[in-house]
């Protein structure tokens, strides 16, 4: 499975309204340009997951977007499966072998785990974590 643009933007909005609770709504414009991304992209991502309840318009002059719940609510795997679909790495068919079976279905479980098990929250706080390393880090 290939996370497109779509998935990624979606998570580069929902982390900029998480980080933003609190304080009002943010506009797609100003998420747009400190992300250096086309507000026009994102006004069609952002469509999807207000009709999933992910986020809701604020009109007005100050309007803009709000998270529906506290970023510890909402996961990855809520904003992937929204804006991309299913997560599946390719489509089972009946007649596979049996142990090629097996394998998509284990792939297809690592991914929804690593997806379902990370909120906005934690995706957020990534850098305040003490225990994430450096993954470019070597020592010799």
């Amino acid at each position: 499975m290939k996370i497109s643009t779509k998935g990624r933007y979606g998570l580069t909005i929902m982390m900029a309204l998480g980080r933003n609770v609190g304080q009002g709504p943010l506009s797609l414009k100003a998420i747009a340009e400190a992300n250096h991304l086309s507000e026009h992209y994102l006004e069609q991502l952002i469509a999807p997951l207000r009709n999933a309840g992910l986020v809701k318009s604020i009109r007005g002059a100050y309007g803009g977007y709000v998270l529906t719940k506290d970023p510890k609510e909402i996961t990855a795997a809520d904003v992937i499966r929204v804006l991309e679909g299913p997560i599946q790495p390719v489509e089972v068919m009946d007649d596979d072998d049996p142990a090629k079976k097996e394998l998509w279905v284990r792939i297809r479980d690592a991914v929804k785990g690593v997806l379902e098990g990370t909120s906005l929250d934690d995706l957020i706080h990534f850098d305040d974590d003490p225990h994430v390393q450096d993954p470019y880090m070597f020592y010799i």
